[in-house]
């Protein structure tokens, strides 16, 4: 018998889930980790992500996914240009630094500063450097479609995200 959650015709959907049953159930999903970055007045934003995929390939865009309070998406909102930063294997520690807030995280990793004042981190597996197209409001994130203007892409390994822990690829037999 599956765990599943049965929404009650009387009820909204919203009332009808559990959290901590979606957190469980989306944990299941593997995920790509990427750090989205910006900088607004002089201040470096950024942020791990994992709800990052691409949108079109006419226009080159992509999407991604933040919580409507993130000083990262404010800035993002406000300047109107961000970068993805895919990170490699070897980059855990700058996403793990990153998936919270800190003022001076951007101390304790290795970046430059690429088009458009982005920051770039040294190096990702790819940077993409995006103009913000459209922002869609949803429950309590805003989805953040943004016009691929530049890519820079590195060899490596993907870092993961999977059951709510940092992973890598498998070696290929």
């Amino acid at each position: 018998m599956s765990n599943s959650a049965i929404i009650a015709p009387n009820k909204s959907p919203a009332e009808g889930m559990d959290k901590s049953d979606f957190r469980k159930a989306m944990s299941a999903f593997a995920t790509g980790v990427a750090i989205v970055t910006t900088k607004y007045e002089g201040e470096l934003q950024g942020m791990t992500i994992n709800s990052m995929t691409s949108v079109s390939l006419q226009p080159c865009q992509l999407l991604f996914c933040a919580n409507h309070g993130s000083t990262t998406a404010q800035a993002i909102k406000a300047r109107g240009l961000f970068a993805i930063n895919i990170m490699a294997q070897h980059q855990m520690q700058i996403a793990q630094t990153f998936a919270r807030y800190h003022p001076t995280r951007f101390e304790t990793c290795a970046y430059s500063l690429h088009d458009f004042d982005l920051p770039i981190f040294d190096p990702a597996l790819a940077a993409m450097i995006c103009s913000c197209a459209q922002i869609i409001t949803s429950g309590d994130h805003d989805i953040f479609i943004g016009n691929v203007l530049s890519c820079i892409t590195h060899p490596g390994e993907p870092l993961l995200y999977y059951a709510s822990r940092y992973a890598s690829l498998a070696p290929q037999t």
